[in-house]
């Protein structure tokens, strides 16, 4: 069965993937930061479309942390990534296929080329929209559109947070799919665009650090002020004291 445990206003995945079970079609899969728990407690759609999840997986160490603390169990650290490649697996044995909605042309051509050396046995397709803050009822038809022509069961979302998370949800009754999951930076990695730092970092819980050092321009604010935010939030609610 699976299991999930309030973290902080939300209802983390405190199971391995490999449990997940379905609640009717399609399945949405969410992950859950110190950064995304912040920009969505100034963005009530977006805390609104990660509570309306159907999972959200606790991506990063201050997720996991507050759950020892405010609830007394230990859960594992699942990222996007985790998330990404449960499902690639699972679908090359079975001959299942995929899609890929975001990101440029480049980089789904690199992905193409990996899916097509790393998981030969899945059917996979691909839609690159245009590069907008807001997407135009046309944007949102054409990509809708690409993705039911192709009837994917897995559909990769990658748009960046909060961007990917809220179209899914606006549009995931309009998806014929079996399952949504925003990742992210994900595409990128598996495209060998941007390299993830290796497992001896992740397995110390640093990756973030690796990361923040890569693109300090792009994510020391995510680390340096969004992590502090979150573990001060944290403590209010575990003095039972958060509003």
């Amino acid at each position: 069965m699976t299991a999930t445990i309030p973290t902080m206003g939300y209802e983390v995945l405190a199971s391995p993937l490999s449990d997940l079970s379905t609640h009717g079609y399609p399945m949405v899969i969410n992950t859950l930061n110190a950064y995304s728990y912040v920009v969505a407690k100034r963005d009530p759609e977006f805390s609104q479309a990660l509570k309306q999840s159907t999972y959200i997986v606790p991506d990063g160490f201050p997720v996991v942390v507050a759950a020892r603390v405010l609830t007394g169990r230990k859960i594992k650290k699942i990222a996007g990534a985790d998330v990404f490649f449960h499902y690639c697996e699972l679908l090359n044995r079975t001959g299942g296929s995929c899609f890929f909605l975001g990101s440029s042309k480049s980089t789904l051509q690199k992905i193409r080329e990996r899916m097509a050396k790393d998981y030969p046995m899945v059917k996979v397709g691909f839609y690159s929209p245009p590069y907008k803050p807001v997407f135009s009822d046309e944007d949102n038809r054409a990509m809708i559109q690409a993705v039911n022509a192709f009837t994917p069961e897995v559909l990769f979302v990658g748009m960046t947070a909060p961007k990917q998370e809220k179209w899914a949800q606006a549009h995931r009754n309009e998806l014929s799919v079996q399952v949504i999951t925003s990742i992210g930076a994900v595409f990128d990695f598996f495209a060998g665009t941007v390299e993830r730092p290796s497992e001896f970092w992740i397995r110390l819980n640093l990756e973030w650090f690796i990361r923040m050092l890569k693109e300090p321009r792009r994510l020391w604010k995510r680390y340096l002020v969004h992590s502090p935010l979150f573990f001060w939030d944290m403590i209010l609610y575990r003095l039972g004291i958060h509003k």
